[in-house]
């Protein structure tokens, strides 16, 4: 097995918490901060954690962790090690911490890594668990390119981004909820996406769409009207002018062609 998980799991703190590992831990740490703060030591450096923190520890590093009496504190964690985790560690410089979004796909990665780890030993699929921690270390990669200060455009309109690709499709998707992710007004943040992005969120999350009919049409029997609902459009007339305008030719001659 390429990659070994020493322990994983969630941990919820309502009392005080010391631990101290003077010469390291013998593997990778992830530490994600989900609910209160704490503090950490690594190699010497005091930081605070708070919610929606990181923490990468590599194997050697000097480690504490303390959280106060009376304080809580609510953590993912993850220990492994493996050879491919030491090739992704070196090919690039790693922060001490890093912000993510604590959103329902990063979550539920870590859990169904959980869930896998918990399996008695003969249920367990190594192969499945090796897939998992290389897709968790390439989804903070992402975060962390995104996030450094030389990347092409602000953070936030990279949330924004994300956000219509998960959201598009729904009926209920509105300007108004991609300005609240973004914590701006609608103003700021439609004027924020246009100048990084190139086009309105509309057309942005059209294309969203678009993408997803396309996926139904050529992968499902659904009738068009169906589609168009599924997809975000609402009425067919909406996604039938949408379609054309778009991809030159009518929903349904595209579909007999690509049939």
């Amino acid at each position: 097995m390429d990659m070994h998980i020493e322990f994983c799991g969630y941990s919820f703190h309502t009392e005080g918490f010391y631990s101290s590992f003077k010469t390291g831990m013998g593997g990778y740490l992830f530490r994600l901060q989900t609910e209160g703060t704490c503090e950490v030591v690594v190699r010497g450096e005091h930081i605070l954690i708070e919610k929606g923190d990181l923490l990468l520890v590599k194997p050697e590093d000097e480690y504490e962790i303390l959280i106060a009496e009376g304080q809580n504190s609510g953590d993912y964690h993850l220990l492994f090690s493996g050879t491919w985790m030491d090739d992704w560690w070196n090919q690039s410089p790693k922060p001490t911490t890093v912000r993510v979004d604590l959103d329902d796909e990063f979550l539920s990665l870590w859990r169904f890594i959980i869930s896998e780890f918990r399996r008695p030993d003969m249920e367990k699929n190594d192969a499945l668990t090796n897939h998992l921690l290389r897709a968790l270390c390439l989804s903070l990669e992402r975060t962390i390119t995104e996030r450094s200060p030389g990347f092409k455009r602000p953070y936030v309109v990279t949330r924004m981004m994300r956000y219509i690709e998960e959201h598009a499709i729904e009926q209920t998707f509105t300007i108004d909820h991609v300005a609240t992710c973004a914590n701006l007004s609608v103003s700021r943040s439609v004027h924020l996406f246009k100048d990084y992005v190139g086009k309105t969120m509309i057309a942005y999350a059209q294309q969203v769409r678009l993408s997803a009919a396309i996926d139904q049409m050529t992968y499902t029997n659904q009738t068009l009207e169906t589609i168009a609902y599924n997809c975000g459009f609402g009425a067919y007339s909406y996604f039938h002018r949408v379609f054309k305008k778009h991809y030159g030719v009518a929903p349904g001659e595209y579909r007999r062609k690509d049939s």
